[in-house]
């Protein structure tokens, strides 16, 4: 069997190329990661622990050469995501023109250059992506649609939680996936009632089962990118773009979608660990207090630095964890002792700790002890697993192209 020859951009520790490798179709041949403003490459050298050094790259993908990039089959990037992600408002949010959100050029820049272009394109995001920037929303989605419109690219797009289909946590982030001109899905998509490629037929139906909530909307996307990048949904306060969607030869076709998934459901409670925990994941008397602070509900009056004064309201967080559904979503800060809003604990007899580098591997579905490294701390393996994908969403979307390439 030829496999499918692949490449993963902004790599992290892997997560593509775990899940896609869980098939014997595919195989990755050339990898690239580097985190920028930091001396010690810690996703690297993970990386390279576990898949070797050869043929994966540890340079700014910006000063990689298209040329030294080997020809593939397939495209994987989840590209850096800080300018559209949650931990950032949408009016400071500077999309696509921000310091690491232009890295979305640098794959377009390899796509642009490359004598054959890659059959298929598997790109991940947060879902805020959909909505960005506030100025003009969607207008960021819509750029990158159309730009792969004109490099010769049908799309299909779905906003996935991880844990809708049976997996351990609740992680909503939007895959993408792009299929070459004249490619056999290409042809299946383009000559396909558009509903029911979305619903039943689509690589990512097949694997994510929904229905559709809403009635479809078809939006004529022939402009070209300078016009779409000024003039796309301009002075609209809301994104034109639903959850689930395709876009085939300039015409874009979007509706709501809802999943269907009626399968055995992976919880938190089902991830943890067995084995003794080093007491600093122990939460102490000491700080409960502010833990209980931070993960409770408030409405209290607060005051600027200019001596403003307004009401500040947030909800309560679960605090414990329930151990009884899917996790809430890792971000970066997870690790760390410190109380935090946003660090899960859990209760074990009649304590409370933390989780640890293994438990949040685990909520990733990645390996035990993957991160694990001499030269890497708790805390860089936890920032590590809020930056990674859900490795069993990957696994289930290799298995539809898979079948259908």
């Amino acid at each position: 069997m030829n496999k499918l020859k692949v490449i993963e951009l902004f790599a992290g520790v892997g997560g593509f190329r775990l899940g896609l490798e869980k098939s014997n179709k595919f195989e990755v041949v050339w990898s690239n990661q580097w985190e920028p403003m930091t001396k010690t490459q810690h996703a690297s050298m993970i990386y390279e622990s576990r898949f070797g050094a050869q043929n994966h790259s540890n340079v700014n993908i910006e000063e990689v050469p298209t040329s030294e990039i080997p020809n593939h089959d397939v495209l994987c990037a989840g590209f850096p995501c800080q300018d559209y992600s949650v931990a950032s408002t949408l009016k400071n949010s500077k999309g696509l023109i921000g310091k690491k959100g232009v890295l979305w050029w640098s794959i377009h820049r390899i796509l642009s250059e490359k004598r054959i272009k890659p059959t298929y394109l598997i790109l991940e995001n947060v879902d805020r992506l959909l909505n960005s920037p506030s100025t003009q929303r969607g207008k960021d989605f819509a750029i990158i649609l159309k730009s792969l419109d004109e490099l010769g690219y049908a799309v299909e797009w779905r906003v996935i939680n991880a844990a809708d289909y049976g997996l351990p946590q609740r992680r909503r982030r939007i895959f993408f996936i792009g299929y070459k001109k004249n490619s056999k899905v290409f042809r299946e998509l383009r000559d396909s009632n558009k509903e029911e490629w979305i619903s039943k037929k689509g690589i990512l139906a097949q694997e994510f089962p929904v229905e559709n909530i809403t009635k479809i909307k078809t939006i004529d996307f022939k402009n070209d990118l300078v016009t779409v990048s000024n003039n796309f949904n301009k002075g609209s306060k809301k994104t034109i773009f639903e959850n689930s969607g395709v876009m085939v030869n300039g015409e874009i076709n979007t509706v709501k979608t809802m999943s269907t998934y009626k399968g055995k459901k992976i919880t938190l409670g089902d991830i943890i660990q067995k084995k003794a925990v080093p007491q600093e994941f122990y939460i102490s008397n000491k700080d409960l207090s502010a833990w209980k602070y931070l993960k409770g509900g408030k409405k209290e009056e607060r005051t600027t630095k200019e001596g403003f004064k307004y009401t500040f309201s947030e909800g309560p967080v679960g605090f414990p964890d329930s151990l009884n559904k899917p996790s809430r979503t890792i971000i970066t800060s997870e690790g760390g002792a410190a109380p935090s809003r946003f660090r899960h604990v859990v209760k074990e007899g009649r304590k409370l700790r933390r989780l640890t580098p293994l438990e949040l591997e685990r909520l990733n579905m990645f390996p035990d002890n993957f991160t694990k490294h001499p030269e890497v701390s708790d805390s860089k393996r936890a920032f590590m697993m809020g930056n990674a994908l859900v490795v069993g969403v990957i696994e289930k979307i290799g298995k539809s192209i898979s079948r259908n390439s």
